[in-house]
C-alpha cells in the first residue's frame, strides 16, 4: 500500500477515500447503477402486487431474489478468491444488464405472470450472489491506503442509501407517468456506467487462493467460526435481517391497504427509510474509531426494534414515515458498521470469503425474513407482523448489549495490531 502524508490530503476527512482515482471512478459509476437498481426493485414489487394483490407472493418474490445469497453466496466467495475479480465484475455487469432488459421486454409485451416474475427474481439473485462480493472485495484494491478502507466502505454504503432515498420516489413518479417496463429498461441502461468505470481503472495483481473451491471455502469458514468477534457479528446480521429488514416486503401492503395510497405512497415510505439510511452512512463516514462501531451497532439494533413497533402500531402516514426514517437509520448503521468491522479485520487473502459470509447473513436472512413476514402477514395482518418482529428484535438487542464490552475490547485489540 502507498503511504501518503495526511497533510497532503485535499478533501475533508469524511470524503478522504475519494482522493484515490480508482475509487473515485468506481464511486460515480456505482452511483448511476445503484439508482437504476432501486428503481427496478420498487417497480418489481409494485408489479407483483398490482397483478396478484398477494402479500404472500410479495414475500415469495423477495425470497427468490435473495435466497441465492444464502445458498450460493458463501461458495461464490471462495470461487471469487480464486479468480480475477475485476474481469468477472465486468462480466457480471453485462449479465445484470441483460436480465433487466429481458424483464423490460417481457413486461412491455404483457407476458409476465407470477411464475415468470419469481423466475426472473431468482435469476437476479444468482447474479447478485457474485456481484455483491465482487464489488465489495475490490474496494480494498481501489484505495491505496488501508486506513482509508473503512471510509471507502462507508461512502459506498452512502451511495446505496442515497439511491434508496432517491430511487423509490423517482420510481413512484415513473410508474405514474410510464410503466414498470420503462423502469426495468432504465435499470438495464444504468449498468453501463459501472462497466465503463471499472473498465477504466487499473488494479494491481492480486494473490489468488489455491486449491479446490471446497478447500478454499473450508479455510474461510474455519476462520469465521473460530474468530469469536466475526462469529458474533454475523449472528447480529442474521437476527437483524431476519426481522427488521423484512419490512420492505410488506410496504406495498401498507401503502395500498393501511394508508389507502398508491405507487407514490409506496415511494414515499421507501424513500423515508432511505433518508434514515443515508443519514446513518453520513454518520459512519465521520467515524475514525473502528471499535466505536460496536456501540453504534448496538444502538442501531435497539432503534430498529422500536421503529418496527411504532410502524406496526400507527395508522397515520406522517408517523409511519418518521418510523421508517428511524428504521432505515438503525438497519443501515448495523449492516454497514458490521461490514466495516469485518473488512477491517479480514486478512487480504480471505477477503472475498469474509465478504461473502457478510452477504450470506445480510441478504440470505433478509430473504428468509421476507418470506416469513409475507406468510405471517397473510395470517395475522401486516401491522401485527411488524409488532411481533419488533418484540423479537428488542429481546435480541438486550442480548447484544450484554456482549458489547467484550466485543469492543477484542476489536480494539485487533485494531491496535494484537493477535
Amino acid at each position: 500500500m502507498l503511504s501518503i502524508d495526511p497533510s497532503t490530503r485535499r478533501l475533508p476527512g469524511p470524503l478522504r477515500a475519494l482522493e484515490h482515482r480508482s475509487f473515485r471512478l468506481y464511486f460515480f459509476g456505482q452511483a448511476v447503477s445503484i439508482l437504476g437498481s432501486w428503481i427496478q426493485q420498487v417497480a418489481m414489487a409494485w408489479l407483483v402486487y398490482r397483478i396478484t394483490g398477494s402479500a404472500a407472493l410479495l414475500g415469495v418474490t423477495a425470497f427468490a431474489a435473495l435466497i441465492p445469497q444464502l445458498l450460493v453466496g458463501p461458495l461464490a466467495g471462495a470461487w471469487i478468491d480464486k479468480h480475477d475479480k475485476r474481469r468477472w465484475l465486468l462480466r457480471v455487469q453485462g449479465l445484470l444488464a441483460a436480465q433487466a432488459l429481458v424483464l423490460a421486454g417481457l413486461t412491455w409485451m404483457g407476458w409476465v405472470g407470477p411464475g415468470l416474475l419469481v423466475s426472473m427474481a431468482l435469476l437476479l439473485g444468482v447474479l447478485n450472489s457474485f456481484d455483491t462480493p465482487l464489488r465489495q472485495s475490490l474496494i480494498s484494491v481501489f484505495v491505496e491506503r488501508r486506513e482509508d478502507l473503512p471510509n471507502a466502505l462507508a461512502l459506498n454504503a452512502m451511495l446505496f442509501n442515497t439511491g434508496r432515498f432517491v430511487g423509490p420516489p423517482v420510481a413512484g413518479l415513473l410508474l405514474g407517468l410510464t410503466s414498470e417496463a420503462a423502469c426495468f429498461a432504465l435499470n438495464a441502461l444504468s449498468f453501463v456506467a459501472l462497466f465503463v468505470a471499472v473498465a477504466s481503472v487499473k488494479v494491481p495483481a492480486m494473490p489468488r487462493a489455491q486449491g479446490t473451491v471446497g478447500d478454499v471455502f473450508k479455510e474461510g469458514l474455519a476462520y469465521a467460526w473460530h474468530t469469536w468477534t466475526v462469529r458474533m457479528l454475523i449472528i447480529v446480521l442474521m437476527a437483524l435481517n431476519l426481522t427488521a429488514s423484512a419490512y420492505a416486503v410488506l410496504l406495498p401492503v401498507f401503502a395500498a391497504e393501511v394508508f389507502a395510497g398508491d405507487a407514490r405512497t409506496l415511494g414515499l415510505l421507501w424513500g423515508a427509510a432511505g433518508c434514515g439510511a443515508f443519514g446513518s452512512t453520513v454518520f459512519l463516514a465521520t467515524r475514525r474509531s473502528v471499535p466505536g462501531l460496536i456501540g453504534a451497532t448496538t444502538l442501531g439494533t435497539a432503534l430498529s426494534a422500536v421503529a418496527l413497533l411504532a410502524f406496526g402500531w400507527t395508522r397515520l402516514l406522517p408517523v409511519a414515515m418518521g418510523a421508517m426514517v428511524i428504521l432505515g437509520f438503525g438497519i443501515s448503521v448495523c449492516n454497514v458498521g458490521i461490514n466495516m468491522l469485518l473488512q477491517s479485520m479480514a486478512p487480504d487473502r480471505l477477503r472475498g470469503r469474509i465478504v461473502s459470509f457478510f452477504t450470506w447473513a445480510r441478504f440470505g436472512f433478509d430473504a428468509l425474513g421476507g418470506l416469513l413476514a409475507g406468510f405471517i402477514a397473510s395470517a395475522i395482518g401486516p401491522g401485527r407482523t411488524m409488532i411481533l418482529e419488533g418484540v423479537v428484535l428488542l429481546i435480541f438487542a438486550a442480548f447484544l448489549a450484554s456482549r458489547r464490552t467484550r466485543l469492543m475490547g477484542l476489536v480494539a485489540r485487533h485494531d491496535s495490531g494484537g493477535a
